[in-house]
Parts: C-alpha cells; sequence; structure tokens
C-alpha cells in the first residue's frame, strides 16, 4: 500500500508540474500577443514574391527570439513550434514553410542581416551549424534560427541574404520607410 501511494504522489507531481509548464507557456504567447505583431504571411501572387533567388534549403525551424536575447523565445501564434521548414529567398523576401505550424514571410526591406550561430532557444550546438536571420517586425527586432539538413548551402544563403538586405537599406529614407523597390 505505502508503494502504491508513493508512486501515485510522484505521478502527481509529474503532472503538476506539466500542467505548471503548459500554463507559463499559454500566458507567455497571451502576453507576447498584445507585444509582437503578427507574422506576415507569405504572399499569394508571384508577382508578390518576385523571382527565386535560390533553390529552397530544408531542415529544421528551431525557433523565432528576440534579437541579441538567443533565449527569448517567441512563441505567440504558433512561432515557439519547433517543425521540419523549407525555406524559399526571393528577390522580396524570404519565405517560411513549416510543416504543421502555421508558415510565414519575412520581406526584404525587413531583412536586417543574416548569420551563422551555435545558439538559440530550442538548441544548442557546438558548432556554428545554425542559420540565423535578423529581421524586424514592427518596432522590435527578432532573430529567426534554422538548422539545415545540408550546411554546405549556408555561404551562399550568408551572400544572397546579405546582399538583399543592402538592397533594402540603402532603399530606406532616414525615417525607415522604403524608397522604391528592394
Amino acid at each position: 500500500m505505502e508503494r502504491v501511494l508513493l508512486t501515485l504522489a510522484i505521478v502527481a507531481f509529474f503532472l503538476l508540474c506539466v500542467f505548471g509548464m503548459w500554463l507559463g507557456w499559454r500566458r507567455k504567447a497571451r502576453s507576447q500577443s498584445v507585444q509582437v505583431p503578427p507574422f506576415p504571411s507569405t504572399p499569394s501572387s508571384p508577382e508578390d514574391t518576385g523571382e527565386r533567388l535560390l533553390a529552397p534549403a530544408e531542415g529544421l525551424y528551431v525557433s523565432t527570439t528576440r534579437a541579441g536575447h538567443w533565449q527569448d523565445r517567441i512563441v505567440t501564434r504558433g512561432a515557439g513550434l519547433r517543425t521540419s521548414a523549407t525555406w524559399r529567398l526571393y528577390e522580396h523576401g524570404v519565405e517560411v514553410e513549416r510543416v504543421g505550424a502555421p508558415g510565414f514571410w519575412i520581406p526584404a526591406e525587413s531583412l536586417v542581416d543574416i548569420r551563422l550561430d551555435s545558439r538559440i532557444a530550442g538548441k544548442v550546438m557546438a558548432t556554428d551549424s545554425l542559420l540565423v536571420f535578423t529581421w524586424k517586425l514592427g518596432d522590435i527586432e527578432l532573430d529567426t534560427g534554422f538548422r539545415g539538413d545540408e550546411l554546405s548551402v549556408y555561404p551562399q544563403w550568408i551572400e544572397a541574404v546579405q546582399r538583399l538586405a543592402k538592397l533594402a537599406e540603402h532603399g530606406r529614407s532616414d525615417s525607415g520607410e522604403v524608397k522604391g523597390g528592394a
């Protein structure tokens, strides 16, 4: 009888911990839904995306965090779900297609930088094998991290996205608005 009670107490404690984590995740999502605007959806027409610049890359969407705060995961509106993903670079932005979660669009004018990193919320690695896009969404700057299946495509992605970000930066006025095309 004593063993049964001890086992039930351990199971109850475990379930209470899981419930507490679920409540914390929901609370964080609710508070972020006010602070973080919705991610842009992928444009439906080829005129809005522009020409595809690189072959699609496949891998794992790890997470999106506030830029410079690698552990401050954005969880609102499904952004906190780690999923398989395909990302495509177009002349007007980056399409992120996620399996089992909403995809989103990173407009070219929002791109700030791209880099290799070894850590982002949900993944820490010994080598710099995460591809991290830094971009603006409204008034906040975000880092979105991917772990690609083919690491050999990273240099092409870094060069192309940095070129696209520079073109977009040259098109911005001092007020931050875009003048002309990106």
